[in-house]
Parts: structure tokens; sequence; C-alpha cells
């Protein structure tokens, strides 16, 4: 706190916000099996470091998504579920305020997230979290703090398309309102009964609002900065966009939005500076960074403190549970069939006894080299806790959810030298001299137990020409077939089910025949432990045609998409 003069007072505040951890609790990759910049552990450097400078006026934020992503994660949520879960201790060590709930917060499941969030020193937040069967919202809608003698309210939101990607039993008893109107609520609170001097939106969405499903809005951070007047910051995250910018809202105020990207390689760093007239805020500057802890040490602290969870976690993963007789790798899946998709595909069919399975590349370029199998490899076969669904849907939309895919991915090439898959051509080369994809490679499906072909040549919905079932049989557009597919897909993700089969989203759960009780990289790795011996081929059921075309095509764009 500084005095500027006999009446006035300033007081320097600052607010640290983490988002999308996912799991990057060591500067060490679980999967990977490699040191790696980042991580909770210099987080903490660098927040200790703030703390010299303003004391307590530091407010410190996590916005959601730490649940998922990494085996340290994992195992506490499901392996370990005796100790206190390893992100609530680490948080709670490092001296968060508060928290807020995130999409894969939500997908590991009510009981695993709500253990978390019991074992957190800290309040966890959810103001649009709400229990169906008392309107009340299930976490704290927000929290007040008094710091330098300065009131600040922190409300956390989350997404509320939750229902579009993950199955109800994950989330039993609870709905998401719409941001903004749950905003236009609090925010009175907030002002009049909290008397609040600074009001803070914490916010898992990203800030480009689009419709899910024509039910859910997604990335609304803009919007309800815009639109509902009060906000000071708004954190926010869940699209792993890095951003830093201010807007003006409805009443011409100013309102700094702020993303520090995923996997703590960046924090979002702001300061707000209040004039302080007679006990009364009379002016605030806010303005906001993002910081880099890529280069910072390791807290040698932190890591003593939880050294013996990191052992845990190591020996979980170290563990072998097969061996593959040739490398696999996501990146023929772009292109064509490939053995990392097709050993999904074969999977999937296996454990559901499904005719045809819909399945992605979940990770960019993610590859299980030839040799002994461990645990951690199975976190790059299969990146998220998806469930496994069997769905029931008939041939004409299964080519309807395919054509919406590949329209997704695959360009209407006009001539031999353009793309064959749609590339953002503002990012040809952004900094690591890749290409980057138009659209989610997650949601590129492609198919098994059925030959097709994709025709480049063709305009988006008219590409996908299905031959017949990979056993040789008709395909029937009017037949119903069982089809297995991942729950963030069945559940509406990507909207390949909606927009490209057309079936309405409140429906799709009335399609679903059986699902799994457990993540489907568990049955993954259960079915390799009990057949170790695995040789990973493409199963070859689909191509790209023209081949005179798309040869040529591919080598280009192969090239763009990898260069090293």
């Amino acid at each position: 706190m500084i005095t500027m003069a006999q009446e006035q007072q300033l007081v320097e505040l600052m607010v640290i916000e983490t988002s999308d951890v996912h799991g990057s609790f060591y500067p060490y990759d679980f999967i990977d099996r490699k040191d790696v910049k980042g991580s909770l552990a210099r987080v903490h450097t660098y927040v200790e470091e703030q703390r010299k400078q303003y004391g307590d006026r530091v407010l410190l934020l996590d916005n959601g998504d730490i649940l998922q992503g990494q085996p340290s994660a994992y195992y506490y949520n499901y392996i370990d579920q005796q100790s206190r879960h390893l992100a609530a201790e680490m948080l709670s060590y490092m001296g968060f305020d508060a928290g807020n709930m995130g999409n894969h917060d939500v997908e590991v499941s009510r009981p695993v997230f709500g253990r978390w969030a019991a074992d957190c020193d800290f309040p966890i937040l959810g103001a649009n979290i709400i229990e169906t069967d008392t309107g009340n919202p299930h976490f704290k809608p927000y929290v007040v703090f008094e710091r330098g003698g300065i009131r600040i309210a922190v409300l956390g939101m989350i997404t509320p398309g939750i229902p579009a990607w993950l199955s109800e039993n994950l989330w039993e008893g609870l709905r998401f309102d719409d941001m903004e109107e749950t905003a236009r609520k609090y925010m009175p609170i907030l002002k009049k009964k909290e008397k609040a001097d600074v009001v803070i939106g914490l916010f898992h969405t990203g800030d480009e609002a689009q419709w899910l499903s024509g039910i859910y809005r997604e990335h609304a951070a803009q919007e309800v900065a815009e639109r509902v007047p009060g906000f000071d910051v708004v954190l926010f995250g869940h699209d792993h966009s890095r951003d830093c910018h201010k807007i003006v809202n409805v009443e011409g105020d100013s309102v700094l939005l702020i993303n520090p990207g995923n996997a703590a390689h960046v924090v979002s760093d702001v300061t707000i500076k209040c004039v302080v007239e007679n006990g009364r805020v009379i002016s605030k500057q806010v303005e906001g960074e993002l910081a880099s802890v890529d280069d910072l040490p390791v807290s040698e602290a932190f890591m003593q403190q939880f050294s013996k969870q990191y052992d845990a976690v190591t020996q979980f993963i170290s563990k072998k549970i097969g061996h593959f007789a040739a490398t696999i790798t996501t990146r023929p899946a772009y292109f064509g069939p490939s053995a990392f998709i097709d050993l999904i595909h074969s999977l999937q069919l296996t454990l559901t006894g499904a005719d045809i399975s819909f399945a992605a590349p979940l990770s960019y370029d993610a590859q299980i080299k030839e040799g002994d199998v461990y645990v951690s490899d199975m976190f790059n076969l299969y990146k998220y806790e998806n469930m496994l669904y069997t769905m029931d849907l008939t041939g004409r939309e299964i080519l309807g959810a395919l054509e919406y895919s590949y329209g997704l991915w695959i360009n209407e090439m006009k001539s031999k030298n353009d793309h064959v898959l749609l590339m953002d051509q503002s990012q040809d080369n952004a900094g690591d001299g890749r290409a980057k994809f138009l659209h989610p490679m997650f949601n590129f499906d492609s198919a098994a137990g059925i030959i097709y072909t994709v025709d480049v040549t063709k305009p988006a919905g008219q590409k996908v020409k299905i031959e017949r079932m990979a056993d040789g049989t008709p395909f029937d557009l009017d037949k119903h077939y069982k089809v297995a597919v991942n729950s963030y897909r069945g559940n509406g993700g990507g909207e390949h089910l909606t927009k490209g089969a057309g079936i309405a989203h409140d429906d799709l759960i009335k399609r679903v025949i059986v699902s799994t009780d457990k993540d489907l990289r568990y049955y993954l790795m259960e079915y390799i432990e009990q057949h170790p011996d695995v040789n990973p081929q493409p199963l070859n059921q689909w191509k790209l045609v023209p081949e005179e075309w798309t040869k040529s095509a591919i080598e280009r764009d192969y090239k763009l998409l990898f260069a090293r």
C-alpha cells in the first residue's frame, strides 16, 4: 500500500491465474517420459517471487481443467482414492485462494471431483452449476476477499456445454445454466450486498461465442464481459489460446480479458491499482500481461514436498502391459488408414461387438514405439477418459456423420497443386514451422467396419461413397447398425451426430444401446494385458481419391504438418 497524499492512498493488487493445467504438476511428462517446461513446480517459484513484493495483496486463482491430461492426475482420480488428492494438496500448498470447475473436471465424475473439491483448503466455485432437486448452486457461486482494504469479489462459472460432450451419469443431478443469465443474477449481489470494489470473473470458457447443438452458448467470456456491466477483469481459459486484451462494455467501461493458455507454461498476471479516498475506491487502473514461467527454476521445496507422490505415479506408469510388433503414430491418420487409429477401431469393435466404429486422433502427433508397451503409452494411445458407447444409427445417419467429419478435414481440391487437407492459411508457419489444421483434429472421425472412399474433388457433404460392409455384405442406408463411438461423440461433441447425422440432441441418449462403466483407456489397457502380443496394422478400409491427385498432395501436406 502506497500513500499518495494525506487524503488518498494507492493500493496495488496482483491477481495470478492458472488455467487448463491438465495434470502438468511436475516438470516431467509421464506419458512421453521426458522433462518439460512449465508445470506447477515453476508456477510456485513465480508466485513466491510476487509475494515477496505484494505480500497478501496477491490473489492466486485456478480456472479449472486440472484433473485430466497426465497420469499424475489419473492416478489420484481412479487408482489411489484413499490419499488426499494430489491436485488438492498441491494447490493448497501453493496457497491458492479459489478454484473454478472446468469441463474436464466434470468429466472425471461427481464422486471424483467431489472428493477433490472436499480435499482443497480453498473454495471451488461454480455459480452456474445447479443442483436440479434444489435449484441451488452445487459449489459456492462466488467468494469475496479483502486485501489492503479493498473488497474483491470473484464469480466463478463454467461453460454450459457440458451436456453436449459428457454423459449424464458423470454429472447426474446437476444442470449448467447460461453464463450471461447467471452473471446478471449475481452482479447486483456482488455490488450492493457484498459492496465489492473490484469484480473478477473466473470463467472456464473461451471468448468467441458459438452455440452447441443450438442449445448451449459456448465461449461466452467476451459476450458476458460486454453485456453485463460491473466486471473489472475476466480471467478465462478452456480453449487453450493465450490472450490478453481489453474490451468496452455496454456502459462504456473498460474490461480486461486474459487467458494463460494451457499446461502451466504461462500465468495471467493482472495488476489492479486502486485509489482510495476516505475509505472509498474513487478510481481503478487494471493492466495485464501473460508471464511465461518456462525459464524459471523449479521450486525445490515444491518437489521435495511432493516427492512421494511423484514416485507413486512413476511406479504406476512403468508397469509393462504388452509388446507392439511395430511402431504406430497418428501422422498417417490424416491422410488415410493408419495402424494407430485402426488399432483403436479394432479394439472398439472387439469390445462392443458393433458393426461399425468411429474414432479420431486425439493427439496431434502421438507415437508408440515398437517393443515393450507400458501404462504410460496408453495415455498416448487414448488421451481422454471417455466412456465407450454402442449406439443405434441408420446407414443414412452414418453417412451423414462421415460427410460432416470429412467436411471438417478434407479440402475441396480444384487442382493437383491444392492442399488435400483443410489448412488454416493464416498459420502456415506459425512460429514452430508447422502448418495448422483449420479445425480440431479430434473431430476427424474415420470409420471401420465399412469400405468407402473420400473424393477430394467434391464439396463438403458430397465426398463420401460407402461401397459395402467390411465383410462384403451390402451397406444399406435404411438399415440400423450398431456403432461404437466414444462418449464425447455420442453425447454430441463435435456435432457429427447432430449437424452431420441430423439427430436431435435430446434424442442422442435414446440411441445409446450400452455404455461402459469405466473409461475407454481402462478397457484398452485391460485388453492389451490379456492379449499382450500386438501387431498393429492398418485395416485399409477407406482411401482418398482420385489417387493421381492425392498422392503428391499428401506428400506436400505431410511435410507442412510435420516439418522439423
